[in-house]
């Protein structure tokens, strides 16, 4: 996954103490909803997310992940108790100013429940609107680490970029005393990947320096040589665009890739040709693919989601049915007591055992090593390693709100 794909890459988060679940088990979602309301009610879910823009690709394998999900936890029937689960779809396109329209516009008929957000600049626009209103927000792809801790009705069902530093530390066992450089491009994503390595690698006793290039750079033999000269024990790539096949060809053709151990994100399917021959000889951190995991969970949303193959982003949408299901079966139309019903929660989902954080709703799941094999369009993935919910959490961050 190149950097932009470290949202995909870099970008991810983690995992949880094993204190704050108390697995409270969760009920059989035919039982009626025990919060109140009109039982006969369909129960308005807001689902906010790309389903066009940049980031559109990522949407769909969101809705299609949420929509197995939902059959999953209502055991086929769409409903809790007697209610129906009624969606309202709404196309972001990965602008704040939409979302946060659209947002507003559904809590205006009464929605109680907003989910979605692909874009991390989006859900850090619309978790503000749902501590306003006092709605229960589930972000979805989103990894910004800020989500966490962004105020007590905000969620999210995704991992966070912490997570994938720390799954990128992994590769390295302990880090005090290795040299560690980031390759990445100048501007904002390549300063935010570089400043997480340096707070969580470097933060963990590893030296970190960083080889920049400018987002325009189309010849790159001179910055594989800075970073075979700096002979680092972990070469960290956070890369997007439409350059990123020269790149690593070029990476790969210079002998970095077989001097070091070079670590990147795992995008969606469609990315991996990206690699080129450079492919099976890159680690890659990963927040999902398809066989990483062997769950209930993962033959459900395989038998549901097109295609039958589970990418990236499925899981996210999974995940926030399961939490859905979960906050209207217990709050049934209040949003307090919703709140309440998922904090802490421990459930089994598409990656395995995942547990909301009390706290700060960080959520807590596993994270994988991963390697490719075969070449192009015939790539195909396998778990090296997987990494605990514990293992991959993120610092216990302060409610803010």
């Amino acid at each position: 996954m190149t950097v932009r794909h470290t949202r995909r890459a870099f970008l991810s988060a983690a995992t949880m103490m094993a204190a704050a679940l108390a697995a409270t088990a969760c009920g059989s979602p035919q039982d009626t909803a025990s919060g109140g309301g009109d039982s006969a009610a369909p129960v308005k879910v807001g689902l906010v997310y790309s389903q066009s823009g940049a980031l559109a690709s990522y949407g769909k394998q969101y809705i299609e992940g949420f929509k197995a999900g939902l059959d999953y936890a209502t055991k086929g029937t769409g409903k809790v108790g007697d209610r129906k689960i009624e969606l309202t779809e709404v196309d972001d396109a990965g602008d704040p100013a939409k979302a946060v329209s659209a947002a507003k516009d559904l809590i205006g008929k009464g929605t109680k429940i907003i989910a979605g957000s692909t874009a991390s600049g989006v859900a850090l626009q619309v978790a503000p609107i749902a501590a306003q209103n006092k709605v229960l927000f589930i972000s979805g792809p989103a990894a910004t680490d800020a989500l966490t801790g962004a105020n007590r009705y905000t969620f999210r069902s995704g991992r966070q970029s912490y997570q994938d530093v720390v799954t990128a530390k992994s590769f390295i066992g302990d880090p005090a005393g290795k040299k560690v450089v980031v390759f990445a491009q100048d501007g904002a994503f390549g300063d935010a990947n570089e400043a997480a390595v340096k707070a969580v690698i470097g933060g963990a006793g590893a030296s970190v320096s960083s080889v920049r290039a400018p987002a325009s750079a189309t010849e790159f033999t001179p910055f594989a040589s800075q970073i075979k000269a700096a002979k680092p024990d972990l070469l960290f790539v956070a890369w997007a665009g439409t350059t990123a096949p020269a790149m690593w060809q070029t990476l790969d053709q210079q002998g970095v890739l077989s001097s070091t151990t070079v670590v990147t994100g795992l995008d969606i399917r469609a990315s991996w040709p990206t690699f080129g021959a450079a492919g099976s000889k890159i680690s890659f951190l990963s927040h999902y693919f398809d066989g990483a995991s062997d769950t209930e969970a993962s033959k459900a949303a395989k038998a549901k989601i097109p295609g039958g193959t589970i990418d990236l982003f499925h899981p996210d949408g999974f995940a926030a049915a399961q939490m859905v299901v979960r906050a209207v079966q217990e709050g049934g139309d209040d949003v307090e007591k919703m709140v309440k019903a998922l904090e802490g929660w421990t459930f089994d989902g598409v990656k395995g055992s995942m547990t909301i954080r009390a706290g700060d709703h960080a959520l807590l799941q596993p994270m994988y090593q991963a390697k490719l094999s075969g070449s192009g369009t015939a790539f195909t993935a396998a778990a090296q390693k997987s990494l605990t919910g514990d293992e991959t959490a993120p610092p216990v961050t302060q409610m803010k709100g």
